[in-house]
């Protein structure tokens, strides 16, 4: 009965840890994007037009835009063209209109902590 008991356990754990979200990223690398983003407490809508090389994106009635540097199919980062702050994206898992990413500063600043946080991206075309 025990014997069983943790075979199960085992089996399920195994399956479980084999699972692999699924990240179509091909697909997210350019198009028109909407993003819900907090400011305090409201919740905000932004969207964001990419190319091959170059981000805008439109929130709060302002315009920002962005170089792309794709490292791989999953991976970019958007460097702003005014204040040259860059910010690293990976693309953690995709549906069949939309995209979940973390994000975190590109470059690493050894006096503060590395926060990663993560976003969603819904495709509109």
């Amino acid at each position: 009965m025990i014997k069983n008991i943790l075979y199960t356990a085992f089996l399920s754990l195994f399956i479980s840890s084999c699972y692999q979200p699924e990240r179509d990223c091909e697909k997210y690398k350019t198009g028109t994007f909407k993003f819900t983003y907090e400011v305090g407490d409201t919740i905000k809508e932004g969207k964001f037009i990419r190319t091959d090389d170059y981000s805008v994106d439109y929130y709060e009635n302002k315009v920002d835009s962005a170089t792309v540097r794709w490292f791989n199919d999953c991976e970019f980062v958007l460097q702003d063209i005014n204040s040259k702050t860059a910010i690293h994206y990976k693309i953690i898992s995709t549906t069949d209109s939309s995209y979940t990413f973390q994000y975190n500063s590109a470059v690493k600043d050894p006096n503060k902590k590395l926060v990663v946080k993560t976003g969603t991206a819904i495709k509109t075309n």
